[in-house]
């Protein structure tokens, strides 16, 4: 009976001697490997715009998840984690390319109304750093719940929406202050040649449109809300 049971020890010391072994060479293989880097680039669309940028607004998310069971000890099995640090910016502008002949009206000398488009808003995800990535391991050592591409690119896309939400919280100050801001630029350009100009902004009631953005998943959720005082 002792000599089964010291042979069973000495089997099992072995085992784990050996996961233990082969671990270490994997560990060392995996930082030995030789890096590659394969970079594609595309040609995107061109096009002339006529933007004038009233404000830019940034903010800065850190978006974590987890997978696994949390009523588990670590050292038997251990969470997947994924935490990634989003950088976001929204740019509040108006096209002058919208503006028409039939929209600038002339009172007197040096004196004009002209009707502006609606603001309009534009959602950038403009960087994307991963801040804490680890697979799920059993006993520490072995791999068994991967953090996926997929699983990246939904809280992606998770974190995008949270970011527009919260500029949607203030959306309408923003808006407002866009508008202040191109009519100060705009008045000041125009008041070099020494002319007066009264500008008339779309009300909301009279605001069409889907937001502009870089994210078509955030097209139908945010709709232009725009902002101003129109005067007649």
């Amino acid at each position: 009976m002792g000599e089964m049971l010291m042979t069973l020890i000495f089997i099992l010391l072995a085992l784990v001697v050996g996961a233990l072994a082969m671990w270490g060479i994997l560990h060392f293989l995996g930082h030995a490997a030789p890096n590659r880097r394969e970079i594609s680039a595309i040609a995107e669309q061109v096009r002339s715009v006529g933007k004038l940028i009233g404000l830019e607004v940034h903010a800065k998310e850190i978006a974590t998840a987890k997978k696994g069971w949390s009523w588990m000890p670590p050292l038997v099995l251990s969470q997947a984690r994924l935490a990634m640090i989003f950088q976001f910016e929204k740019q509040y502008y108006v096209d002058l390319a919208a503006i028409k002949q039939s929209d600038i009206v002339s009172h007197g000398i040096g004196s004009f109304r002209i009707k502006m488009p609606p603001i309009q808003g534009s959602l950038r995800l403009l960087e994307v750093k991963p801040y804490d990535i680890q697979q799920g391991k059993m006993l520490g050592l072995v791999d068994v719940i991967p953090m996926t591409a997929e699983r990246q690119g939904a809280l992606m896309d998770e974190a995008q929406n949270q970011a527009a939400e919260l500029f949607d919280k203030s959306d309408e100050k923003y808006q407002a202050q866009a508008i202040d801001s191109i009519e100060r630029h705009l008045r000041a350009l125009l008041g070099l040649t020494g002319a007066v100009v009264e500008f008339v902004w779309p009300t909301p009631q009279n605001q069409i449109g889907p937001l502009e953005t870089d994210e078509p998943a955030l097209l139908r959720k945010n709709a232009v809300r725009d902002v101003a005082d129109a005067t007649t």
